[in-house]
């Protein structure tokens, strides 16, 4: 008790000799008493480096008189929730006599708490020697609060955009295994269909009737191929109708296992909304088709299939050359009537010409009917 008022006392002392170095005329005296910033000045050179001086706005802010501060060092202040970090780094800027601005929370004397921007500075003599630390406090708690609910708004809103994410990801997530079952069910029917036909026109006796049953086998093949894509592809959305195409090109050509026919492809990535696939899968189909009813499949030739973007449009462009033989007028009529009819549900203009050898069909569809996409 002895020391505590021993020390007290030297503590006022101390700063009574630095009041007295400065008169009550003196311009730093006077601001430092009248300023509403909280300030107080400590002496290290006193064991635990106490308060010898504070203001009034100190005393407002803590609730500690001046009576109650002098002979005390700052840790008063200091509470279970101060961060013990940010005390190490006072403790070492004190030791290290060096300056420092730091954040903590501290304690007022009736225990509540308040948000202190606290800025410390060593006053040096005219020798170098550090004779005081000067500190000045802010009280910031009503920013630091807003902080904290800006925090805990933006946590809670974080929170709230992973909850809505997951859900839509969910329901994405269902809707793509239902239209992957839809697909997978008519991929299936497809080939139940195509192996019933398959199998009328092996056993049918009737020669118009045979190949009556493989055109119409063609035209399933192509849906259930377009059916087997949209099953696997991870998009459920969109179709990339050149993807399709090269597949089913190369597979209507290899099923006739002819060296005589060569294909060539200028193929860019083209995608549609997948309610638009079998309508664009049928009208490959048959241009590939009236390609091979002409002449193709009997004397050879080549065969281009552009697909690709050209001038505002979407364009699929075949372009065959071979020696010509006779068409049956009514396959080339119901080929002639599938094309026009799915050309008409995506909106797209044909045109027939000739260039020499070559037999040239052009669909175009406009960039608002398909969406041109871009491979990984």
């Amino acid at each position: 008790m002895k020391n505590e008022e021993e020390s007290k006392l030297n503590a006022s002392q101390a700063g009574d000799r630095l009041l007295a170095e400065h008169s009550s005329e003196d311009p730093f005296a006077a601001a430092f008493k009248a300023t509403r910033m909280p300030m107080l000045i400590t002496d290290p050179r006193q064991p635990d480096n106490p308060i010898i001086f504070s203001n009034r706005a100190f005393s407002e802010l803590t609730g500690y008189t001046q009576r109650e501060l002098v002979g005390r060092n700052c840790r008063l202040l200091q509470g279970p929730d101060s961060d013990q970090a940010v005390i190490s780094q006072l403790r070492e800027a004190i030791r290290e006599e060096r300056s420092l601005e730091v954040d903590i929370l501290n304690y007022r004397k009736d225990g509540t708490t308040f948000w202190n921007a606290l800025f410390m500075s060593p006053v040096r003599n005219s020798d170098g020697e550090v004779v005081y630390f000067f500190a000045s406090q802010l009280d910031f708690t009503h920013v630091k609060d807003k902080q904290m609910e800006l925090a805990a708004a933006r946590s809670s809103a974080e929170r709230e955009v992973a909850r809505r994410t997951k859900d839509l990801r969910d329901a994405l997530d269902a809707k793509t295994l239902l239209v992957h079952e839809v697909d997978h069910r008519v991929k299936n029917n497809l080939l139940t269909i195509a192996s019933i036909l398959k199998l009328q026109a092996r056993t049918s006796g009737d020669a118009t009737a045979r190949r009556t049953l493989r055109s119409v086998l063609d035209r399933v093949e192509a849906l259930s191929t377009v059916q087997r894509k949209l099953f696997t592809t991870a998009d459920v959305e969109r179709f990339d109708v050149s993807d399709f195409a090269r597949e089913l090109v190369t597979d209507m050509i290899g099923a006739l296992r002819r060296d005589d026919i060569k294909i060539t492809f200028d193929l860019s990535p083209v995608l549609v909304p997948a309610i638009k696939a079998s309508p664009l899968a049928l009208i490959i189909n048959e241009m590939v088709g009236d390609a091979l009813r002409r002449g193709l499949k009997d004397g050879g030739g080549s065969l281009n299939l552009c697909i690709k973007r050209l001038n505002g449009h979407f364009q699929i462009r075949v372009v065959d050359s071979m020696q010509p033989v006779e068409v049956d007028p009514a396959d080339e009529e119901f080929s002639r009537t599938i094309l026009e009819t799915c050309a008409r549900q995506v909106n797209a203009r044909i045109d027939r010409s000739k260039e020499g050898a070559n037999t040239i069909v052009d669909i175009r569809l406009p960039v608002g009917s398909v969406e041109e996409g871009h491979r990984a």
